[in-house]
């Protein structure tokens, strides 16, 4: 009788840090871009429920995959410095394109 008590006391042992090796790396994992904006846009989101919450993700999701084109930064750019003439214009549409480069 002492034997399978010690024998089950040992396997309970045994299981309790199996359990807690393995929940280690789960919990130091680092999340992937993804993840992290999915994480993002849920907190954006945090209060709304149903479809309201659906369609909030999901533009937030939309809108944090797909930063703005080469193109669109041109005439977002163009419109800020809309009025300038000449090297006032240039210089400004350069510093507006710099301003939202990639870091």
């Amino acid at each position: 009788m002492k034997q399978l008590i010690t024998a089950l006391a040992l396997t309970i042992a045994a299981a309790g840090v199996f359990a807690a090796d393995a929940a280690a790396p789960a919990a130091s994992k680092t999340l992937t871009p993804q993840q992290q904006k999915m994480s993002d846009c849920a907190t954006a989101n945090k209060g709304k429920t149903g479809d309201d919450y659906k369609d909030g993700v999901k533009t937030c999701m939309k809108t944090a995959n797909n930063p703005l084109t080469q193109q669109q930064k041109m005439s977002a750019c163009a419109k800020a410095n809309k009025g300038k003439k000449g090297d006032d214009y240039k210089s400004g549409v350069k510093s507006c394109l710099a301003a939202s480069a990639p870091a």
